[in-house]
């Protein structure tokens, strides 16, 4: 069964999460999603593309307890998977708008990071990098893009506070672009895509390798070590314990 969606809607690509309740990033669910980046990529009819989830969470994150059972080689795998997908959906050829439909946690948080633009829907829904929270780091390449889209100062605050934001809160940092209710939500990104997809593709494409290409080059050098350290920290005594308290909601 799959866990992502694609609904080509004239020249935007809507990608859908869908995942039980919260939209946990498993290894199929990462895998999945790289395949379907890579499909409308190659698809000339696409224009933008459009990452969202279905119900009420864009995504809560990893899939804790199912990695409680990889061993670390295992997880690194994963890892190597996940940053991956980051970096590739940073650097992606054509405009990709965050849909953020609901709450937007963690790994959840980094995938939207890397997007072209964020709107979110006002109310409940919550945007944070919590990994301080439960005794957990971040990786090289999640940092980079972050200091990218909100400057040195409120990443710094964002990463060692672990807040939680309201859509009106993370608008103020940049941490999102528009703020959106729920009934307005489809309309709001119907409009940024189509706005995006009417762009001269290759011009769009040349300029977003220009401003992001430097920050890849900084990402790529540092991100496999990162990912070893995250993986020490994850399986140390106090994080072990912490993680092995997270419920996930099927």
């Amino acid at each position: 069964m799959s866990n992502v969606d694609v609904d080509l809607k004239d020249s935007v690509a809507v990608i859908s999460m869908s995942r039980g309740k919260v939209n946990a990033l498993s290894e199929q669910m990462v895998e999945e999603l790289r395949d379907r980046f890579l499909e409308v990529r190659e698809n000339g009819s696409v224009g933008s593309v459009v990452l969202t989830g279905r119900g009420r969470f864009f995504s809560f994150g990893f899939d804790i307890p199912e990695f409680l059972s990889y061993s670390k080689e295992s997880f690194v795998r994963y890892l190597t998977k996940f940053t991956k997908l980051c970096a590739d959906i940073f650097t992606f050829p054509k405009p990709v708008i965050a849909a953020l439909n609901g709450h937007t946690i963690a790994g959840g948080c980094m995938l939207a990071t890397a997007c072209d633009y964020r709107i979110m829907v006002d109310g409940k829904a919550r945007i944070s990098l919590n990994e301080i929270s439960f005794g957990s780091s971040v990786f090289a390449g999640s940092v980079e893009i972050l200091r990218y889209c909100v400057g040195s100062s409120a990443a710094q605050e964002i990463l060692y506070s672990g807040r939680m934001y309201s859509a009106e809160e993370a608008l103020k940092i940049g941490l999102i672009d528009r703020v959106a209710s729920l009934d307005d939500l489809s309309a709001e990104i119907a409009g940024v895509a189509g706005d995006y997809a009417a762009r001269d593709r290759a011009a769009f494409a040349s300029i977003k390798g220009l401003l992001r290409g430097p920050v890849c080059i900084e990402m790529a050098q540092r991100e496999e070590a990162s990912i070893r350290e995250f993986v020490d920290i994850w399986y140390s005594e106090n994080t072990w314990k912490n993680l092995q308290s997270i419920k996930i909601s099927s």
